[in-house]
């Protein structure tokens, strides 16, 4: 659980406005760097909609979909007046066609490169299957941009304790490998609230 302080904050910040600001399809749509932001990514169907409407309460903010791909853009959400709360485009799609693959990497690889306020990606991870090697490369990607990431757990609450503690142990080995990692893994379930008000009180303590 996290400290009461950082909850309360945690807690004041969701409670407040949450607002969809625009989608991007080039770096150029960008707005303007004004607060710091958090992103979200994760492959396809990894539960990175349903997680982000969990933690603002909002259950239609980010439009879940049953098909692999279908976020093609970045969408920019703000939080208050002080931050940026950033849905990336779903990664591992193996449904989409080649070239729109291609242009979707290119503009999370800009991202992640060029953008200053950013102060932590979460790389949303399914506990049913832990880390697979479209992960890796995004892991990998975030320590040549020397961005700070932190994994967040998902469907935490489908598996058994056993498989659990299982990925668990697997992604603190992957971990190892990347130093621009953060330690800390936040176990979630969107489903049931488990790590919503931690990982909530993780973003608005950011500064």
């Amino acid at each position: 659980m996290p400290e009461p302080f950082a909850h309360e904050k945690g807690r004041l910040l969701f409670a407040g406005p949450v607002d969809f600001v625009k989608g991007v399809v080039a770096m150029s749509g960008l707005p303007a760097p004004d607060r710091v932001e958090v992103c979200f990514a994760g492959r396809s169907n990894v539960g990175k909609s349903s997680l982000i409407n969990a933690l603002t309460g909002r259950k239609t903010l980010a439009r879940a979909s049953n098909t692999p791909g279908r976020t093609q853009e970045i969408n920019f959400f703000a939080l208050g007046a002080e931050r940026y709360l950033v849905d990336l485009p779903g990664y591992g799609y193996a449904e989409a066609p080649l070239a729109v693959v291609a242009k979707w990497q290119a503009l999370l690889r800009d991202y992640l490169a060029g953008r200053q306020t950013l102060r932590r990606a979460f790389v949303l991870i399914d506990t049913r299957h832990g880390v697979k090697a479209v992960d890796r490369e995004i892991l990998t990607l975030l320590d040549r941009s020397a961005v700070t990431f932190q994994v967040v757990l998902t469907k935490a609450d489908k598996v058994s304790v056993t498989v659990r503690d299982e990925t668990i142990a697997q992604v603190q080995d992957a971990l190892t490998k990347h130093p621009a990692a953060y330690p800390e893994i936040v176990l979630t379930s969107s489903e049931k609230g488990d790590g919503i008000e931690t990982l909530r009180a993780i973003i608005a303590t950011l500064v």
